[in-house]
């Protein structure tokens, strides 16, 4: 299965995913963690997942979207879904998914139930989509609802204010006996708030031994740990040192990854809007003071052109091109070439989709990271 971008395959509400969930198999875990927000969505899920699987519990986790397999979506224990249970959950669901008119995501999300209902697993993790209120992750009941940092983006879909976006995303916590959040804008706060009047504001720790760069991350793993923490009653199997020691252990690639390319360094990220860009920009002159070259990258209906000014200071040059989604999906791979050609030994970030992450590891032939860290496949 291809990578659509997530708005453009999104089709708000539940109808079709109720009518995808009846093709699926049955089977409600002992929690279910939805997890919504604007960035950092993925690495607090694997954190978490990480920390879980950790204490012995089976975890599903799913999330989006993926880089170079659609498998890496669905894992079990870190293990993404092999091709042949794919297949048959393509099988059993496709007939009612064409009858129903689901789409992309929706599937998927039929898709990863299905096989976390088949495994009997103990947790299941959701990441959300586009929003949270109409999401497909959001058609069946969760225990646990996770808010990571809420910025600007989707805006066709969620509004195009804080406020407006932070009440499409509280709907992650409707019917959640916990809800934890990042610490956010005060707008957000109060929304949340207004929400679930019980909800809870984690404290950012301080993660020394994290093993994914970015002073991001350490909001993202406090997260995790939050919710961790909750949980740690109703799973006495879990151990909170044991816990963070898998969570500061924890990889996501496509997050600063670091990559060796003969004498030159070079950094990717997914950071697609300006929120993510605004997250990563205390964390980049550690990296390289300055960048021989940044190189940014968008869809052909995005714009970063404004969030150029907050990067220039980091680096001698600044490439920006628009429409790695909707033409050249090479695009990157092809300026970074241009710039390491030029700049042999130099220091070199990217910063685009998931596509474009997933054009230079392809290009590269990287390892990408499994969860928590333990080993590394090739998803090439």
């Amino acid at each position: 299965m291809g990578q659509p971008s997530a708005d453009r395959d999104y089709l708000p509400g539940h109808e079709r995913m109720h009518a995808l969930l009846a093709a699926t198999s049955r089977h409600r875990p002992r929690l279910r963690i939805r997890v919504a927000g604007t960035n950092g969505k993925g690495s607090t899920s694997n954190m978490l997942a990480a920390a879980l699987q950790a204490a012995g519990l089976t975890v599903g986790l799913y999330t989006s979207p993926h880089l170079l397999r659609f498998n890496e979506r669905i894992r079990i224990n870190g293990v993404p879904l092999t091709d042949a249970a794919l297949l048959g959950g393509l099988e059993r669901i496709m007939p009612v998914a064409l009858a129903a008119g689901g789409s992309y995501f929706e599937v998927a999300t039929a898709l990863a139930l299905d096989a976390f209902a088949r495994a009997a697993v103990d947790v299941e993790i959701l990441e959300a989509g586009v929003g949270a209120r109409l999401d497909a992750t959001t058609a069946v009941p969760a225990d646990m609802a996770l808010l990571t940092p809420i910025g600007l983006d989707h805006q066709a879909w969620l509004g195009d204010t804080l406020r407006a976006i932070a009440s499409e995303k509280a709907y992650a916590m409707d019917g959640c006996r916990w809800s934890i959040s990042a610490p956010q804008a005060d707008a957000v706060a109060a929304v949340f708030q207004a929400f679930h009047p019980s909800f809870q504001s984690c404290d950012v720790l301080h993660w020394p031994e994290l093993a994914m760069s970015g002073a991001h991350q350490q909001v993202n793993a406090s997260l995790a740990y939050a919710a961790v923490q909750q949980l740690q009653p109703l799973f006495p199997e879990l151990d909170l040192a044991c816990a963070r020691q898998s969570i500061a252990g924890c990889r996501v690639a496509g997050r600063l990854q670091s990559l060796q390319v003969g004498a030159a360094q070079v950094w990717l990220d997914a950071a697609h809007n300006r929120h993510a860009i605004e997250a990563l920009l205390p964390s980049l002159p550690a990296l390289a003071d300055p960048f021989d070259a940044i190189l940014v990258f968008t869809r052909e209906d995005r714009s970063l052109e404004d969030e150029l000014a907050l990067l220039s200071p980091l680096a001698k040059k600044v490439v920006y091109r628009r429409g790695d989604a909707g033409g050249d999906t090479h695009a990157a791979v092809t300026a970074l070439q241009q710039e390491l050609a030029a700049h042999p030994g130099g220091s070199f970030l990217v910063l685009g989709s998931f596509i474009t992450v997933a054009a230079v590891l392809r290009a590269y032939a990287v390892q990408v990271f499994a969860l928590g860290g333990a080993r590394e496949e090739s998803y090439l």
